[in-house]
């Protein structure tokens, strides 16, 4: 299939949202709570005249689509995109031509599409500064064979999500990560 056909065959974000079952108020609450700079209404206006589309490789269990999903969102409808939500596990021909480092599944992945289908840009699963927290955070766990691995990961993915639903920092850089890639991308 092409880009053009996955995208069609995407739910909309509300069909997405509606049928979470993990996640569904953080990223409820991430979504209500932020806002786009004024300053960027401009940036986001020259986005919307650019006829773009984006697919969005997800899982609703996902933290760090919990976090992502919802700036996306944001983003798309203060530039007036077009966003279709495609589920990872159902789509494993999708995601496996968009691996992390050639390897990983890593989600969300959001691919952006022009009006002809062809992809502009692939940005995902994290922005810079979330990728050094959470390696961060890994480097503090113990070897994947101790005894305690099983639980101390469970607290690192319980410190993390608190903080990606409460840290409008964390927020702040993945917008400014994601509006970056697309201004580089698309309007340069």
């Amino acid at each position: 299939m092409n880009l053009e056909q996955w995208f069609d065959k995407g739910m909309t974000p509300e069909e997405y949202i509606k049928n979470m079952s993990a996640h569904k108020e953080n990223t409820e609450a991430i979504r209500k709570g932020f806002k786009i700079p004024r300053e960027d209404v401009d940036v986001l206006n020259r986005l919307g005249d650019q006829s773009l589309r984006v697919i969005a490789i997800t899982e609703d269990w996902c933290g760090d689509a919990m976090l992502n999903i919802p700036i996306l969102l944001t983003v798309a409808e203060a530039a007036n995109l077009d966003v279709r939500m495609i589920l990872r596990d159902e789509n494993l021909e999708l995601m496996d031509q968009y691996l992390t480092n050639g390897t990983s599944r890593a989600i969300p992945i959001f691919i952006f599409i022009d009006k002809e289908g062809q992809e502009k840009l692939v940005w995902g699963p994290r922005a810079p500064m979330v990728k050094k927290i959470v390696d961060d955070e890994r480097a503090k766990l113990p070897p994947r064979d101790h005894e305690l691995f099983p639980e101390k990961q469970k607290e690192m993915i319980q410190r993390l999500t608190s903080q990606y639903i409460k840290d409008r920092r964390v927020w702040e850089e993945v917008y400014e990560s994601l509006k970056t890639s697309l201004v580089q991308n698309v309007l340069m």
